[in-house]
């Protein structure tokens, strides 16, 4: 095989002090360190997606997939090891330093890795201060947005045997961050870090796993003093869900969902997710959901089972408020068995983008009954009230979600998810034409979602909204391009796969098109956009001549609430075309009813990008009587 060059977050670590401990007790040194190989620091690599590169006797080159896989991983191990120190003579203590940075890297034919990444990782580790992680700008610019921990900018430092300054962050494990969180020591100049990270009374934003050990009442005092604090917004423990099979040979199934469901929702932004290994603690035992949510400091509990029964495999969940035990969600999946690994992947999938939506919806509700709202109180109102708009966008209700996020932005103009909403709010009042003054929406769309992008370079939310702009001004090139980046970035975030789908039909390309609406049905079956994507469903089967199966889609549309005159005039044409001219002109009034203005003519000025692949559709209108002006 032939050497690979690639982009790569790469983590090197050592132990502080190695030669004097191992002078002191060579033997006792080596097995208290392949202990911590074995039962911490192997198994925390393999959650996060890591794998060993080389080991240097008392360190290690790891690779991972991302960035913020990398530090979490970093975390957690440092976390751990605070833990594992308490009670152990100072001189004694195992202490590591780490350095993370990602960069490109050259993979030889046996594995082994070359290049700056690699080198960048390890200078970076040497500056390290013992229990710390040392961040390139490169690799914290991926993860600023998820820390809750103090974060020092070490400012453009050199590097032993690098070309060039790299400006460096040091992670403080066990100092937690306050309304200043990032502390500059070279630079007086830190244009964005004062509103780096919101005040820590109000908020704690994933670290998945990395910070399980603020959750055990066990530790020593001496660890941290910082008063206890209020579980997150969004904070949620899946606890193992059960195996119902009667063959204990199935718990794997049933671990597995819970692990992945665990790794999947920690996607959600300003999320708090409780990391696995403790969640396992209460395998098997009777659970109270107050009693558990006030151990864990989480709002929710997300509880299921899993029974295989011959070639099917049925999986239940129930969402549950930690607060009041009562519960708020709960969903089936019944699904013949082929392929199990694939077929798990797909139940955690739709189990996941559920959850984000009904984990908003349930923080709105509390969210309104906030005396003081902060800026993600705010976010999640406008977040509900989009979600409730979904299958009938009204102008008032855009216009009070607008308002919820401009008040977000107004405490916190950085906040990524309160500019993704805001943008939204304003491509739907494009397609609908609310606004007399006519603003410069591509400023206003595109302009905020890019921002968002900027701050906060994993965010679907905001690649979705761009593609989807793109696509409703005539830029379907464009739009592919913003959706394929999403979803290279999360596979498996719904919407995206649907905002593509318009873009397809736009350049005609139907076949692609329906096979990305399906995929987005099948991982989001219950989303509020389902309507929508019935009525591009519809439309990709109008544009391959499918005229029984486009009629089907457009009344599916109707029949799940997306009562909008879209689905109206795409039935009207499609019945017009069967010759089922009753059904037609039935349909054709009710779209005219929702919009006078329809008429040939306007639909080609609104709307011809959009139809121009699909001249079939103004054929049925004409036949339906759609009048020309």
């Amino acid at each position: 095989m032939a050497e690979v060059r690639k982009l790569a977050a790469i983590l090197a670590a050592d132990i502080v002090g190695y030669s004097r401990l191992a002078g002191a007790d060579e033997d006792r040194t080596l097995a208290r360190i392949r202990a911590l190989r074995s039962d911490l620091i192997d198994p925390t690599i393999a959650v996060h997606n890591g794998r060993v590169v080389k080991r240097t006797g008392d360190g290690a080159i790891v690779e991972f997939r991302s960035a913020v896989d990398a530090v979490r991983c970093a975390v957690e191990i440092q976390n751990a090891m605070v833990e594992r120190n308490t009670g152990v003579f100072e001189d004694r203590r195992i202490v590591f330093r780490i350095g993370i940075h990602i960069g490109d890297v050259v993979e030889e034919n046996d594995g082994d890795l070359m290049g700056d990444g690699v080198n960048i990782a390890a200078r970076l580790e040497g500056i390290a201060t013992p229990g710390a992680i040392c961040l390139s700008e490169d690799a914290y610019r991926y993860v600023k947005g998820r820390l809750d921990l103090k974060v020092t900018d070490l400012g453009p430092t050199r590097l032993k045997n690098i070309a060039e300054p790299v400006r460096a962050y040091s992670l403080q494990v066990g100092i937690f961050a306050d309304a200043k969180s990032i502390v500059p020591v070279r630079s007086a100049k830190t244009p964005f870090l004062s509103k780096a990270v919101f005040p820590a009374v109000t908020i704690v934003i994933l670290i998945a796993v990395g910070l399980w050990w603020l959750l055990d009442t066990s530790r020593s005092p001496s660890v941290s003093t910082k008063a206890p604090i209020e579980a997150a917004r969004l904070s949620i423990v899946v606890l193992p869900f059960a195996n119902l099979s009667g063959d204990a040979r199935q718990d794997y199934f049933a671990d597995g969902i819970t692990e992945n469901l665990t790794t999947d929702l920690s996607h959600i932004r300003n999320s708090f997710v409780i990391a696995r290994n403790t969640a396992l603690t209460y395998k098997g035992k009777a659970i109270d959901a107050k009693v558990v949510g006030k151990e864990l400091d989480v709002r929710y509990l997300l509880e299921g089972s899993v029974q295989r029964d011959q070639g099917q495999v049925r999986v239940n969940a129930q969402l549950i408020d930690a607060e009041t035990g009562a519960h708020l969600w709960a969903d089936r999946f019944e699904e013949d068995v082929a392929d199990l690994f694939k077929l798990q992947d797909q139940i955690v999938a739709r189990l996941a983008n559920s959850l984000g939506y009904e984990l908003v919806k349930a923080e709105a509700e509390k969210s309104v009954h906030s005396r003081d709202p902060d800026a993600i109180d705010l976010d999640i109102r406008g977040r509900a009230l989009l979600l409730q708009g979904m299958q009938q966008s009204t102008k008032e209700n855009n216009s009070v979600a607008r308002a919820w996020f401009e008040k977000a932005l107004a405490i916190y103009p950085d906040d990524a998810d309160a500019l993704t909403g805001n943008s939204f709010t304003y491509m739907v009042e494009y397609v609908f034409r609310w606004s007399t003054n006519r603003p410069d929406y591509d400023e206003k769309v595109l302009g905020e979602a890019d921002r968002a992008i900027a701050l906060a370079p994993d965010n679907a939310r905001a690649y979705w909204v761009k593609s989807a702009y793109l696509y409703l001004t005539n830029r379907a090139s464009e739009s592919l391009h913003a959706a394929n980046t999403g979803l290279a970035l999360n596979p498996n975030f719904a919407p995206l796969y649907g905002a593509r789908s318009g873009a397809e039909i736009s350049l005609g390309r139907f076949v692609e098109a329906n096979a990305d609406v399906r995929q987005a049905m099948r991982l989001s079956p219950r989303d509020p956009d389902v309507g929508w994507w019935r009525v591009q469903l519809g439309e990709g089967e109008l544009g391959l001549g499918h005229l029984d199966a486009a009629i089907d889609e457009y009344q599916r549309a109707i029949d799940f609430g997306y009562r909008l005159y879209p689905s109206y005039i795409g039935l009207a044409a499609a019945y017009a075309l069967s010759d089922k001219m009753s059904e037609s002109k039935s349909a054709l009034a009710e779209a005219r009813r929702l919009n006078a203005a329809l008429s040939i003519k306007w639909l080609r000025t609104r709307w011809n990008w959009a139809f121009a692949s699909l001249p079939s559709l103004f054929e049925g209108l004409r036949k339906a009587g759609m009048p020309e002006e």
